[in-house]
């Protein structure tokens, strides 16, 4: 079956509405059992939204590891501003899995601002059906939930491989220190692997400790 195409119909119609800007988010390692969480930004202004959306751009999930480096590059290059935002393990034990998203996220909204993105007439898209961002972020926002945004939005799935293919690179940076959990090969997911080692070595400082871990589900 074929995997439709995310367009730019609704970051269109947005900003012919009162918005200027478009910061769309979407988050990559919510179910992780290590490593932080991150939430990618990309911003869609006027100028971004008459160009072509790049070929084969997608939701991280549909494209294959191989080429999501490249993906993801031209991606950054399409828009005009993007960053990741990140919470760390430490964070999800200390608040919660939503909270920390809600930190990734407003983090990654004020990297996208500090490079000039301009908060006054902008709506942000968030991919789902909750809002973790208004409550944790310090300015006022307009957030747009959208479920499966990063399918159908061209903005979120360039949010969404640019998210995932920073989180898997810092997760098989972090590999190195601690090679028994095989993180560059499951990204700090509950792999069968991975949870083995966690049961013969315990957990590392990465880990988030507040979960269920040696019970958690396969997830590869």
């Amino acid at each position: 079956m074929s995997v439709v195409a995310p367009t730019l119909r609704l970051e269109r119609s947005l900003l012919k509405q009162e918005f200027d800007v478009i910061i769309a988010l979407d988050e990559v390692g919510r179910g992780a059992l290590a490593g932080p969480v991150a939430v990618g930004a990309a911003v869609i202004d006027a100028t971004c939204s008459r160009r072509r959306v790049p070929d084969g751009l997608r939701d991280s999930k549909l494209i294959t590891e191989r080429r999501r480096p490249e993906m993801a590059a031209r991606a950054a290059g399409w828009v005009p501003a993007s960053a990741v935002g990140w919470a760390s393990a430490a964070e999800v034990d200390a608040s919660g899995i939503m909270c920390a998203l809600g930190l990734a996220a407003s983090r990654a909204v004020q990297a996208v601002v500090d490079q000039g993105a301009a908060l006054d007439r902008a709506v942000v898209i968030l991919d789902g059906n909750h809002d973790y961002l208004s409550r944790v972020h310090p300015d006022p926002l307009v957030v747009r939930t959208v479920i499966k945004g990063d399918r159908d939005c061209a903005s979120v799935s360039a949010a969404s491989v640019i998210a995932k293919v920073a989180r898997d690179g810092l997760m098989a940076e972090l590999h190195p220190q601690h090679p028994a959990y095989q993180w560059d090969r499951n990204k700090g997911y509950a792999s069968a692997e991975h949870r083995r080692a966690i049961r013969e070595q315990g957990l590392s400082p990465l880990h988030r400790a507040s979960w269920s871990i040696a019970d958690a589900p396969t997830l590869f």
